[in-house]
């Protein structure tokens, strides 16, 4: 990254390439393909745009902040791809519809391709993107953010298609509910498609965004690199990095999945191989990867992270490409404190997937390990 004189970062070719492998790996396999998000942001950044990123600590308390994200299911924007300015056009709408112009773009998750959808749209708009998210990792539903637990109104927002279509939502009664209006609108709209939600102050974001994301991807991602470069181990490199843990390693034996209701839905089962070898593991996906469980045991689950690797290179597999025969490494990484309020967990904790009777147990973070 390289500093401007006005306080914010350029990116180049080769952060995008590690914002690729560290957006994939918070990512925890959703969010959409960082791959092709990646294309995208290259292409824009080869047309003569400028992709920037904002340092959250210089954003002015009464800067207007329209956060950005892609909504639907990730198998769904891995196949079909975007037309590319959906989140121009979103942006724009929402600006004409409250009669404001924005300051700053917002990452509504840094998970993935939603790392690279704000990128896209700042740079068309000629305006940098906030250094942090509303996530710290990828949720499968749009009240699951840090913005909308601590009482930003998302609404109105807008929501555009690769054809062309925008829709305007101008009042949702609860955050829960925009998510079920929303779900419904993009799964007519083919199953993938880009939002902007109503603008944030400055000042709320950086109470409530989780901070520094942006960085924290792309310097975990360079940290991958390197380790690859230097044949050292990369799996290793990103457990010392974040604080993580290397739960298991194994081969997919079975895997279900299918799309409903606008999402990926499954559960991959992984026999165990090399050290746990006598071990077998399931993995609970909504888009993400949910809940770890070793031999009926749930050993890690949502807030906290759920990241799966593949053996060989160490490089982050999203939702939609695992396979059966696949060889994979599962790392646990902790989340940050705003999402593990008891006002979070009622959002983002396991019963808010279907699994009351999971109690979370948060993972030591790298400063509490330390």
């Amino acid at each position: 990254m390289r500093e401007r004189a006005d306080g914010t970062w350029s990116l180049d070719e080769t952060d995008l390439e590690a914002l690729e492998i560290g957006s994939g790996i918070l990512g925890t396999g959703g969010g959409g393909n960082p791959y092709i998000g990646k294309l995208r942001a290259r292409e824009v950044l080869r047309a003569g745009y400028d992709l920037r990123i904002q340092p959250l600590d210089q954003l002015a308390d009464d800067a207007q902040v329209v956060p950005i994200g892609g909504i639907g299911a990730p198998l769904v924007s891995f196949e079909r791809i975007k037309e590319g300015r959906e989140g121009l056009r979103s942006l724009r709408a929402l600006e004409q519809r409250l009669g404001f112009t924005a300051d700053a773009v917002g990452c509504e998750e840094i998970g993935g391709q939603n790392s690279m959808e704000p990128l896209v749209t700042g740079a068309l708009a000629g305006l940098a993107v906030v250094d942090g998210d509303g996530m710290g990792r990828a949720f499968p539903e749009m009240q699951m953010t840090s913005y909308a637990i601590y009482g930003h109104q998302t609404t109105p927002s807008v929501m555009c298609d690769p054809h062309g279509n925008v829709v305007i939502f101008d009042h949702a009664i609860s955050e829960k509910w925009h998510e079920i209006m929303a779900r419904a609108c993009v799964v007519a709209q083919g199953g993938a498609s880009v939002m902007a939600s109503a603008p944030m102050s400055g000042a709320f974001m950086k109470r409530y965004a989780i901070p520094h994301t942006y960085t924290q991807a792309i310097e975990l991602g360079h940290a991958v690199i390197e380790a690859r470069r230097a044949h050292a181990d990369p799996i290793a490199a990103i457990c010392e990095r974040e604080g993580g843990n290397h739960l298991f390693s194994g081969k997919i034996v079975d895997l279900k999945r299918h799309f409903k209701g606008g999402f990926n839905v499954g559960v991959a089962q992984i026999e165990g191989v090399e050290g746990w070898s006598r071990s077998k593991a399931e993995i609970v996906i909504q888009n993400e990867f949910l809940i770890f469980s070793r031999d009926g045991e749930v050993e890690v689950c949502v807030p906290d992270l759920v990241v799966v690797l593949d053996l060989d290179s160490g490089l982050p597999l999203t939702t939609e490409v695992l396979r059966y025969g696949q060889r994979v490494a599962v790392l646990a990484l902790p989340s940050h404190p705003l999402l593990r309020t008891n006002d979070a967990l009622d959002v983002i904790g396991p019963a808010a997937f279907g699994h009351p009777e999971i109690v979370f147990q948060p993972i030591p973070t790298k400063e509490a390990a330390q």
